[in-house]
């Protein structure tokens, strides 16, 4: 169970609450609403997966559900969509790896052909973990989940101690309606949750899934939820907003400020342990989802080879190679640039599929229903909600891009 949990909590908690400080600081304490929205979203549908999972076990998590409801050309949508959602996230990651990392590299900084091979070479790291097999990228998960959770911890808590809670400001970007706001908010704040599926995925390696599953989803996003939560209200009463609008390793700048070098030597060991707990998990899902596909023909069948400990090599390799292509097409951009655009391509497509998902298990309910089975207004209630949360992130594509 300790393993799964580690798959959900340690695949939100990466460089989305490392790196997206600096993208939400132009919204103030307006933030904490879109946190608190967005959480709420993401326990609808980490309870969605877990109603799919519990009624039927499947490889593939969301792609294997929607398949099930509303046939192959559906679940080739969510196939590829979720995918393209991974491979953008492996990129972003990369590059968030980098970012914290050019405190302690120099040759780093400034050097965009330095920056680019670190990165390649960071992906092609984790991807030869994952090559090795589940258990061993699953056991790194675990290590690097614990690591990363009580840096976090320490900075949300000695900020709200020794910070100025008061000094946080409302801010409205662009005199946006307080709807248009949230939206755009629930957008960018949604990669921070990718992952409420990410115990479905490996349901094939999973001992006891019907009953491990579930725990690890809820245990896992409501982890991940706490952590954000104190880890954003400590940040943002450390460091003003304007200096935390340019920050690059936003953490290590608070302990910076907290308690000089030696908290933001720790800040930034924790931080790139969160952030390779979180690619670790994408490039093991990459492959996952690709050998699901290939399975039922919506991948080519070159993809459904694996090793003999059941790993995907192919899928792996080629998802890892289109990853460091997307880093390379947009190394020319800075840091931060290059990150929001990755991010926005990765939650997009992922919400995409949360709605795939939600309409799902909708359908699959109503279709218990039609055969006379009895269905819980809990589980079709939350799948509605998970539906419409998927619908209002999508929306804030439009918001922040008009």
């Amino acid at each position: 169970m300790w393993r799964s949990w580690a798959l959900v909590a340690g695949m939100m908690i990466g460089s989305g609450i490392l790196t997206m400080p600096a993208l939400l600081a132009g919204y103030g304490s307006y933030s904490f609403i879109g946190w608190a929205v967005t959480g709420f979203g993401a326990i609808c549908l980490a309870l969605t997966y877990i109603y799919l999972s519990s009624r039927k076990p499947g490889l593939g998590g969301p792609y294997f559900y929607v398949h099930d409801a509303f046939g192959s050309k559906w679940a080739a949508i969510v196939a590829w969509g979720y995918w393209l959602s991974l491979v953008a996230s492996v990129a972003a990651l990369a590059l968030a790896f980098t970012g914290y990392s050019k405190a302690y590299l120099p040759f780093l900084d400034n050097n965009p052909l330095y920056s680019a091979t670190f990165a390649i070479c960071i992906i092609m790291l984790f991807t030869f973990i994952n090559i090795r097999g589940v258990r061993e990228a699953s056991t790194v998960q675990l290590i690097t989940t614990v690591l990363k959770i009580l840096p976090l911890i320490f900075i949300g808590v000695a900020g709200i101690m020794f910070g100025e809670v008061k000094e946080i400001p409302a801010i409205k970007p662009d005199n946006n309606s307080l709807f248009h706001m949230v939206a755009g908010l629930c957008l960018l704040i949604m990669f921070a949750f990718i992952g409420v599926e990410s115990a479905t995925l490996p349901s094939e390696d999973t001992i006891e899934p019907k009953k491990t599953i579930p725990r690890a989803s809820i245990l896992g996003t409501l982890t991940a939820l706490i952590v954000y939560m104190v880890a954003m209200l400590g940040l943002m009463s450390t460091i003003s907003l304007a200096e935390l609008q340019q920050s690059t390793s936003p953490f290590a700048d608070a302990a910076q400020i907290l308690v000089g070098n030696s908290g933001a030597i720790i800040i930034t060991i924790g931080a790139l342990f969160a952030i390779s707990g979180t690619l670790n998990v994408c490039i093991m899902i990459t492959g996952t989802i690709m050998l699901a596909g290939a399975r039922d023909g919506l991948f080519p069948s070159y993809f459904r080879q694996q090793n003999s400990q059941g790993t995907p090599v192919r899928a792996l390799l080629f998802s890892s190679t289109l990853g460091i292509i997307l880093l390379l097409f947009n190394n020319s951009e800075s840091l931060i640039s290059s990150y929001e655009y990755l991010l926005i391509i990765a939650t997009f497509a992922v919400l995409i599929v949360y709605l795939g998902t939600g309409l799902a298990s909708i359908k699959l309910q109503w279709k218990d229903h039609k055969q006379s089975q009895n269905i819980s207004v809990f589980h079709l209630t939350i799948a509605i909600l998970a539906t419409l949360f998927s619908l209002l992130a999508i929306i804030g594509a439009w918001v922040i891009y008009q």
